[in-house]
């Protein structure tokens, strides 16, 4: 077990926890051990307990160990991408005849695994403004098992009060799921405000540089975790040696960066506030968003994510994503680099038709580090009226 408490700051965990240098040559930074066996000494005498890199690999110890210091959990567990990770807590958590709580507002290729896949297993879904926990209490059915939150969402950027949300999970004796990729550990801890487990695409913020797939889990429970990792090994969608390398290079950095994305953000968001083009913008920083409150109280930051929705419909949304210069047309978030995209028809087509489906006029953002002036100065030029 990969527990890690520490008395240290944030910004000392993300460079330090997991990271002892090299007890053979004192490399500060950990080597990418690229090895899919080890030698044992007799059998079953495993060194460290190492034996195939399915089940445990030094690199990916080093990324779990880092993972569960940053979130304040017992046991981080790395994997091959965030949908592996919410795979194999899916089938660690149900089982056929139960049911399932999940958000109006979700990121497509879940609910594309749980509506699409899940669901065959036998298990039943269904959807609440999890905004509200009243909303999440009323979806709750004796067989429920397991009520999945994301907060900031994806991509209407929703805030849940998860120690609310987690009281009436408890009640009902469900596990409380919170995806807490768009906010990062930097910004939100979950296990600390209730949550029983806490998935991340590592792909995104962790990793940070668009240059590795990745997912993890964290969580606090000794019983869960000792499930969670031999479905993991089990499964075998584990992180590589160099994937989980390259997330941990990029968490030395988390910080730092989410500070820049955060302003950087905030001032992205006032500025299209102001447009007069622009119907709409979601951002949780803005005082005029719903969740505010429960943002300041429960996050150091409000994130690097925005959303608008632009005059002129569906076209013209699309038009202002082809028109974005230093802004690059692209999925995913949490790089360095800003990227802009259309949800209805790229990461979220997959809700069409459900009610999860995102207004046509939908534009997100994830705002990047560069200077801010820049980014301001393309959005100006995207948005404006054609001749």
């Amino acid at each position: 077990m990969n527990e890690q408490r520490s008395e240290h700051r944030f910004e000392t965990v993300a460079i330090h926890a997991g990271q002892t240098p090299d007890p053979l040559t004192g490399a500060v930074v950990p080597p990418i051990h690229q090895v899919s066996t080890f030698k044992q000494d007799g059998v079953g005498g495993l060194r460290g307990g190492y034996e195939y890199s399915r089940s445990a690999n030094p690199t990916r110890t080093a990324l779990e160990e880092n993972l569960a210091a940053l979130e304040g959990g017992r046991r981080g567990l790395a994997f091959a991408s965030g949908l592996a990770a919410e795979d194999c807590l899916l089938r660690t958590l149900l089982r056929p005849g139960d049911h399932l709580v999940i958000p109006n507002d979700a990121y497509g290729g879940t609910f594309r695994l749980i509506a699409k896949v899940v669901e065959r297993w036998g298990v039943a879904w269904s959807v609440a403004d999890t905004s509200d926990p009243a909303s999440v209490r009323g979806q709750l059915r004796p067989e429920t098992r397991a009520v999945w939150v994301e907060t900031p969402s994806n991509p209407l950027l929703g805030i849940t009060d998860i120690a609310a949300v987690a009281e009436v999970a408890r009640a009902a004796g469900a596990r409380l799921v919170v995806d807490n990729t768009f906010a990062s550990p930097y910004l939100q801890q979950p296990l600390a405000l209730g949550a029983d487990v806490v998935v991340h695409s590592t792909t995104k913020y962790l990793g940070g540089h668009s240059d590795v797939v990745g997912g993890a889990l964290v969580t606090d429970d000794p019983g869960l975790a000792e499930e969670l990792a031999f479905h993991q090994n089990a499964m075998g969608a584990v992180a590589g040696p160099f994937d989980s390398w390259l997330v941990l290079r990029g968490i030395k950095t988390l910080a730092v960066r989410m500070d820049r994305h955060n302003a950087n953000a905030h001032r992205v968001a006032e500025a299209l506030a102001a447009h007069p083009r622009v119907v709409q913008v979601y951002y949780p920083g803005l005082p005029a968003h719903p969740g505010h409150e429960t943002a300041a109280k429960q996050m150091r930051g409000f994130g690097g994510m925005v959303s608008f929705r632009v005059a002129g419909g569906e076209q013209e949304a699309v038009a202002v994503c082809e028109r974005a210069r230093v802004f690059t047309l692209g999925e995913s978030l949490g790089g360095v680099e800003s990227l802009i995209e259309h949800p209805g028809r790229m990461t979220h087509a997959s809700v069409a038709g459900s009610a999860l489906e995102v207004p046509a006029d939908l534009v997100r953002l994830s705002v990047g580090i560069e200077s801010v002036d820049d980014l301001l100065a393309d959005l100006a030029d995207a948005l404006a009226a054609r001749a």
